[in-house]
């Protein structure tokens, strides 16, 4: 079977050539004439299709799908991201350099089971991760993108067995850069899969991040018939991971596709942001098929 690394460089130059279409095309409008034109809510929302939601604190913004997917566009990405929308810190432009935002999508994995929660060692599932990030650096190496470097968790992950609500940050490293990347994580755990909050910036903001992380992980919270407790056993689909396996996914799926896959950096040093939801949860299955061992050929 051919590895991680393999398979995300042979989704690479789709979306690499896509993003350089974008970047090729000339930008019209100002940051600041285009953050005049954002159309901020506030308060209460809920997310498209009545999913969740989320109760505002005065210090953050939402952006609504189609709105998320122009910032996105801004940041790098090409377009038709697949998201919930977007939290932006109040009082700073999107497009600042100390701009940064809280990508939300959701997993429609399945019921994620959390009886392992408690006896995943942490410490042994940052070597595995590390161990998986630097097998595929001579692959990044040869077709040249810049090799990825786990440094360690940025806050270590933890896990709230009432509120079913899951956090951790690493602290990446992309091709010796001096600058170090922060990828702060946010997953709530719901009846038919998890909903997956995404910040990216740098590791010099990892308190403020952390302080407004903190913050947003008590004002998100799925609706009435979407939680955790609302699962139904025997009807309701179950996911073929549990908490391990969700973190550990995460490092190929989120955090190696925002540099391989994308490709993209913008003046402030900050990944582009994007969820990859398909191919997230094709990689996780490559993950765990990887743990049980080969499969028998047919």
């Amino acid at each position: 079977m051919r590895s991680l690394s393999a398979l995300l460089f042979l989704l690479a130059p789709l979306a690499v050539s896509s993003a350089q279409k974008l970047q090729d095309t000339p930008k019209i409008l100002t940051p600041e004439q285009f953050e005049a034109r954002l159309n901020y809510q506030t308060g209460t929302v809920t997310t498209p299709g009545g999913l969740a939601t989320l109760k505002l604190t005065r210090d953050f913004r939402y952006l609504d799908p189609a709105q998320t997917d122009q910032v996105l566009q801004k940041w790098g990405n090409p377009p038709n991201s697949r998201t919930l929308g977007m939290l932006v810190p109040a009082g700073t432009p999107v497009l600042s350099d100390e701009g940064w935002g809280v990508i939300i999508s959701f997993d429609e994995d399945g019921y994620v089971n959390d009886d392992d929660a408690a006896k995943v060692d942490y410490p042994d599932l940052l070597k595995k991760m590390r161990r998986e990030v630097s097998d595929g650096n001579d692959e990044r190496r040869k077709a040249g993108y810049p090799t990825i470097e786990l440094a360690g968790w940025a806050e270590p992950p933890h896990y709230d067995s009432v509120a079913h609500k899951l956090y951790w940050a690493k602290d990446l490293i992309f091709g010796g850069d001096s600058v170090h990347t922060l990828n702060y994580n946010i997953r709530v755990l719901g009846r038919r899969g998890v909903l997956v909050l995404n910040a990216v910036s740098t590791m010099d903001q990892l308190e403020v991040v952390r302080g407004d992380m903190a913050n947003v992980i008590t004002f998100v919270e799925f609706n009435e018939g979407h939680r955790y407790a609302d699962f139904i056993p025997g009807t309701d689909k179950v996911a073929e991971y549990g908490i391990a396996a969700l973190i550990a996914g995460g490092i190929a799926a989120k955090a190696g596709l925002f540099k391989v896959l994308l490709g993209v950096l913008i003046a402030a040093k900050k990944l582009v942001i994007v969820a990859v939801v398909a191919i997230g949860a094709l990689l996780r299955r490559l993950l765990r098929r990887k743990s049980e061992g080969p499969t028998p050929a047919a």
